[in-house]
């Protein structure tokens, strides 16, 4: 594959403990992942994208990492993780593992060093108590209060953004830098091709420790869960440091061959499109970047025209990721539900995506058509969801285990899940999709073939069409192929002007006199 193989693949994202479990104990692991990786090549897809198996103790399943070289004993060894790198580079597939360097777990032998004043000291960010013992600022934690926790051996706050357990690296530290640097180097040595750097803009904090101002509020989600969401994150993220330490990976990954870096921007929307915009512009920082934009409840032909128009507007040179579903957010066929049925959803929603110029990401069992499962309190273990509950139900209804089959535990592990499997979600099992020629399975199939058929939608760009809603339109053009692509975001039927030939894994579309009729939820590519 080229050297930038990134640019218009399709990459899917593997939750490691909930894909496979070999061992035994209802987590999912590395010998069961490389065993359904025939599964994943299945569909078309040119990469995976594995969540953390770092040495972890597990506090934010695995986003708390003790050991940067480590496989966590849960999920094998390092002998597994080659045995998969080598399974997945015979399948075609190219691997891409997450990267956690904003933060590490508390179990970090650094941060042990640290918080005894040792040779680490500085490897941390540490601050002094206001004189009445109160946090040295009002910079507030994702997953609530305060983002500052006291800690007596140094008489010191140190700074945590997400989890007490999740201390923030010091990344003004050049020694940092280049420790974490040397990891990436690790990795890339194993035969790794890309990274998914999580929290990508929160790696510098100001030194100066200026309060964050006021969030202005929005009417659509005031008051927010979380008091985070009350500020506007100038200070204790979104630095302009980051884009020279950007720069200072990026030329790690340029000494390999054909390697990639995406960047996860976690922002609020008035300023995540302009992230993503300065951390891929140019050919020295980013290889693509994606924020939540497209992974809230916002359905509408305006709403994926700005992110999409707006990003090529401010970064012409730089590459977009986008996706509709991960292991952070409700799915989207459950999001989206009020627009169509589940199944009519989940077509359209790749056949969308499939048609966006940019890097697509696709979240395991999505291509099941899979929904959100429904919790209760005492089945939950993700932080957040433990903590605001019922309000924010946490991140784990999106995170329960792969369906494979109709044996015990939908053929996930022969053990109990580590989160439960339940009837709504075993309904959509692969097997039983693989069986029916008309499931959501064998459209997901047909789509990214058919995109993998035509470079104009992985490489050609983009005009979007001016029509009415609920209709998204754009054209693709890469010179020598040109498409329109039509897409009813709405649950009755429309009719447009429209010349050409239909093409493609069509939905619910008829082409006739210059007439093109969409059904519900209907998809047309047109040769123009």
């Amino acid at each position: 594959m080229a050297k930038d193989w990134w640019r218009g693949a399709v990459i899917y994202q593997i939750y490691p403990r909930s894909f496979q479990d070999d061992s035994g104990d209802g987590i999912g692991d590395l010998k069961g992942i490389t065993r359904r990786l025939d599964h994943v090549a299945s569909l078309g897809v040119d990469a995976i994208w594995l969540s953390p198996i770092f040495t972890s103790p597990m506090a934010d399943m695995g986003y708390d990492v003790s050991d940067y070289r480590g496989i966590d004993p849960q999920f094998g060894t390092l002998e597994d993780f080659d045995a998969l790198v080598a399974r997945a580079h015979e399948l075609g597939l190219k691997v891409v593992i997450d990267q956690v360097i904003s933060h590490s777990s508390d179990q970090h032998p650094w941060f042990k060093d640290a918080k005894k004043g040792g040779a680490k000291k500085d490897w941390y960010v540490w601050a002094d108590p206001k004189p009445d013992g109160s946090p040295p600022n009002n910079w507030q934690a994702v997953f609530g209060g305060s983002s500052w926790e006291y800690a007596p051996e140094r008489g010191q706050y140190y700074l945590h953004n997400f989890l007490i357990e999740q201390p923030d690296l010091n990344l003004h530290n050049p020694e940092v830098q280049d420790e974490l640097l040397d990891v990436f180097r690790f990795w890339l040595d194993r035969g790794v091709d890309g990274f998914r750097l999580d929290t990508v803009n929160y790696y510098f904090h100001d030194p100066k420790l200026r309060d964050n101002p006021a969030m202005d509020p929005d009417p659509e989600r005031w008051p927010p869960v979380s008091t985070y969401d009350m500020q506007d994150h100038e200070f204790d993220k979104n630095r302009p440091e980051n884009v020279p330490f950007l720069k200072k990976m990026r030329a790690v990954m340029d000494d390999y061959e054909a390697r990639t870096l995406i960047g996860e921007v976690g922002e609020a929307p008035h300023r995540a499109l302009g992230i993503m915009e300065e951390y891929t512009r140019g050919d020295d920082r980013l290889h693509m970047a994606y924020s939540f934009d497209m992974l809230g409840p916002k359905f509408t032909p305006a709403h994926f025209r700005g992110k999409i128009e707006g990003f090529f507007k401010g970064a012409p040179d730089g590459w977009p990721s986008w996706s509709f579903s991960n292991h952070d957010v409700q799915r989207h066929v459950t999001r989206w539900a009020k627009y169509g049925t589940e199944d009519s959803i989940a077509r359209l929603a790749i056949a969308m995506l499939a048609s966006f110029q940019g890097t697509i990401g696709i979240y395991q069992g999505e291509e099941l058509g899979q929904t959100e499962t429904e919790m209760e309190y005492h089945e939950l273990t993700d932080p957040p969801g433990l903590r605001f509950w019922p309000e924010n139900k946490g991140r784990d209804g999106c995170r329960t285990p792969m369906v494979w089959d109709e044996s015990t535990n939908a053929g996930f592990s022969k053990a109990k899940p580590w989160l439960p499997v339940k009837p709504p979600q075993a309904a959509r099992a692969v097997a039983l999709e693989e069986a029916d020629e008309g499931s959501v399975l064998a459209y997901y199939r047909n789509v990214l073939a058919f995109r993998k058929e035509n470079p104009v939608l992985r490489e050609g760009t983009s005009k979007f069409l001016d029509l009415p809603d609920p209709v998204l339109g754009f054209i693709r053009d890469d010179g020598a192929m040109k498409f329109s692509c039509y897409f009813n975001l709405g649950p009755d039927p429309v009719t447009l002007e429209a010349d050409g030939e239909l093409i493609g894994p069509c939905l619910a579309a008829t082409l006739e006199g210059g007439t093109l009729s969409l059904g519900p939820n209907g998809a047309a590519w047109v040769k123009l």
